[in-house]
């Protein structure tokens, strides 16, 4: 489909002027704190990342204080925005920039893209924000307004429908714009072309839609089906003796790689089960309480988990015993885990321990 030069962009950055939220990343061109808020909002939605990017900028405002901060510090920092390989990856590149690039961001996407963690859509969106460079970022958002723009029918998880939306979004963008263009495609994808319920009446690009001029908006993009995720079941020990809570460090690989968790064990046990486990384990208890269970969604798998409120008369057993000012202050706790935490906390308080 052609479009008439320069009328589809004129026509989304006067949306963009008017309807775009205020975000504390934007409307500057600080590079790091683009990178990091880029990386923060993947998988992650705006309203849940501001806190955490408010908060990580803060205490780590440049690239050698990322580089520097001890990994567990790190992690707390990103505790509870998931995927925690996308923090890693931010001190790995954090330590290359210092050794090769004396603590600069490279200024070129091409650059940006030999960074960890740093792919197309990131590096696309880093150097036309913060350098004005012509390149396409292409997110969910974009893939779903350029899709139904072109009436491309395309699966979107298919590379060559990637490359063909990236071209598609360089033709339209604008020398002097790049990163308002992409940011713009962005929001309209959030705010307008829903994946649902598109916003027809609202949308600035309307009249370049082929989609909605044939009215498939609700048939694109096309995406194959994912696999159905694998459940498994699991009973989680909140272990308490006295001000003390029992943690476990993940193994380095796999799932949560490296994270502190409550202990646990394949399976549905029930109150017999759990006791004998907790002795297993080399504890004496003195008390056992359920908590309420519930199901953690992961990527490929999701944990259907039971759990266990367990006072213990001493610490014991082959765990790392932390005060609770420990474990909120530098333990990070996947939020798999965290809502049995805060059921514990309760229990204890009403029961006066």
């Amino acid at each position: 489909m052609h479009m008439p030069e320069g009328r589809l962009a004129q026509a989304l950055l006067a949306w963009f002027e008017g309807a775009a939220r205020a975000m504390p990343w934007r409307g500057q061109s600080d590079p790091y704190k683009i990178w990091i808020s880029e990386i923060m909002l993947q998988q992650t939605r705006v309203e849940a990342a501001t806190g955490y990017y408010l908060r990580f900028v803060s205490e780590l405002p440049d690239v050698r204080a990322l580089a520097e901060v001890p990994e567990d510090r790190l992690l707390k920092l990103w505790e509870g925005l998931g995927y925690y390989s996308r923090a890693r990856n931010l001190q790995r590149a954090a330590r290359l920039m210092l050794e090769r690039f004396d603590g600069q961001m490279p200024r070129t996407a091409a650059g940006l893209r030999e960074l960890p963690g740093v792919g197309d859509y990131t590096a696309g969106a880093v150097a036309s924000i913060a350098y004005n460079e012509c390149v396409p970022a292409v997110d969910g958002n974009v893939l779903r307004v350029m899709t139904r723009v072109l009436n491309d029918e395309g699966d979107i998880l298919r590379p060559d429908t990637r490359r063909r939306i990236s071209s598609a979004v360089m033709r339209e963008q604008p020398p002097d714009r790049p990163g308002d263009f992409n940011q713009a495609l962005m929001e309209l994808g959030a705010l307008v072309c829903l994946p649902q319920r598109p916003k027809c009446g609202e949308c600035p690009l309307a009249a370049f839609c082929a989609a909605r001029r044939e009215n498939r908006q609700g048939e694109l993009p096309v995406k194959k089906a994912p696999a159905p995720r694998k459940a498994e079941e699991r009973t989680v020990f909140v272990l308490c003796a006295g001000e003390y809570t029992a943690l476990r460090r993940r193994p380095p690989r796999g799932l949560l790689a490296g994270l502190w968790e409550f202990p646990s064990c394949p399976g549905r046990l029930d109150r017999a089960q759990a006791l004998a486990q907790a002795e297993q384990w080399g504890l004496a208890p003195l008390a056992i309480a359920p908590l309420e269970g519930y199901t953690h969604v992961f990527t490929h798998r999701e944990w259907v988990m039971a759990g266990f409120l367990v006072q213990a008369a001493a610490c014991a057993g082959p765990f790392e015993w932390a005060e609770k000012e420990r474990l909120c202050a530098d333990m990070a706790l996947p939020s798999a885990f965290q809502g049995f935490q805060r059921q514990a906390e309760e229990q204890k308080k009403e029961s006066g321990v």
